[in-house]
């Protein structure tokens, strides 16, 4: 009889001890997918070729995708493109801006999705990358979205308002040095 109720008692043990043990693993395993980030989206308008040419051109950076829209993604003329990249820069042809307008980039992250109305539920017709150049055009009447002009397309889409931050277009863009002065 005392080896009957040792096994009992033992038994119970041992299944607390099952429960606990898969308890916790389940516990792990979740709390390491909740840790993985989600694929960076990819929009309908990004263009792979242009970015992976936009490191090459490391004074001016983002400014190579507004250059080539697609038609020189050439590899063959490496000595050709340092020349459109420069003069562009000193005479950007789309100088004059609508009343009320004004140049920005995106701040946001991960980057913004491009709406046709000033409102969650409308149709998503494009994205904005994280520093991309645009144009503020306006803002909605509620002050929540802001209807932007994207420089190298003419595309013109509404934001979330809060994402995106105004260009000083007379000093050099170094938004890393502005939000250290402001905090």
């Amino acid at each position: 009889m005392l080896s009957g109720l040792t096994k009992f008692i033992l038994g119970i043990f041992l299944a607390i001890a099952v429960l606990i043990g898969g308890g916790a693993a389940i516990a792990l395993y979740f709390m390491n997918r909740t840790g993985i980030p989600p694929a960076k989206p990819v929009y309908s308008n990004d263009s792979p070729s242009v970015k992976a040419q936009a490191p090459k051109g490391t004074e001016l950076g983002g400014a190579k995708p507004s250059l080539t829209p697609g038609t020189s993604t050439t590899k063959s003329s490496p000595s050709s493109s340092p020349t459109p990249t420069a003069s562009p820069k000193a005479t950007p042809s789309p100088k004059a801006l609508p009343s009320g307008a004004y140049r920005g980039r995106v701040s946001w992250a991960e980057g913004l999705s491009l709406r046709s109305q000033p409102n969650l539920e409308a149709e998503k017709i494009g994205g904005v990358a994280f520093n991309q150049k645009i144009i503020i055009l306006e803002e909605s009447e509620d002050k929540g979205w802001q209807k932007i002009r994207l420089e190298d397309s003419e595309q013109e889409g509404w934001v979330k308002a809060g994402n995106t931050e105004k260009v000083d277009e007379q000093k050099p863009e170094k938004p890393e040095d502005t939000e250290k002065t402001e905090q």
